[in-house]
């Protein structure tokens, strides 16, 4: 069992408490969908202000459903359609404070307002991406997507 004593400081200390207790869940375990199902356990459990906080695996020329928490979510998403499909072609970081601004959007969720999308790259390659929505237009910012980029680049060796 696992307790984590993640304090409410600063988004940084945040941050950086999260990037200890991820290492410390996945560091010894090989199985990718278990690590990453403790880690959406992780994020959710401590960033505020989330309606889904999840991963879709990059498999055949789409993102395909992985661990999250939430409710149910789409299945398949095209690369290149909607934020995920963006940051799965790009691999780069979408931070979208407004959903209903960003074209092509797909609403999984119609409580989702913001969303950050975070590829997940390994060996040069879109292996998935970590997708966190919120209902509060605006919710993430630039610490925000650094600290998710930080996590994922931990979590990409071990799924």
């Amino acid at each position: 069992m696992y307790h984590f004593d993640i304090a409410a400081g600063s988004k940084a200390e945040l941050y950086r408490e999260l990037a200890s207790a991820l290492d410390a869940l996945t560091a010894d375990e090989p199985d990718g969908i278990a690590n990453m199902a403790n880690v959406a356990a992780l994020i959710w459990q401590y960033l505020p202000d989330l309606n889904w906080a999840g991963f879709y695996r990059a498999i055949g020329g789409e993102l395909v459903l992985g661990p999250f928490q939430g409710k149910a979510a789409c299945i398949r998403i095209p690369i290149g359609k909607g934020v995920c499909g963006t940051a799965a072609a790009t691999a780069e970081t979408q931070l979208v404070a407004d959903v209903h601004a960003f074209p092509g959007h797909i609403a999984c969720d119609a409580d989702s307002a913001a969303e950050l999308v975070v590829p997940i790259v390994r060996d040069g390659k879109v292996i998935a991406v970590l997708d966190l929505d919120s209902p509060v237009t605006g919710r993430f910012d630039v610490e925000d997507a650094a600290g998710c980029e930080a996590l994922m680049r931990v979590l990409a060796a071990r799924i």
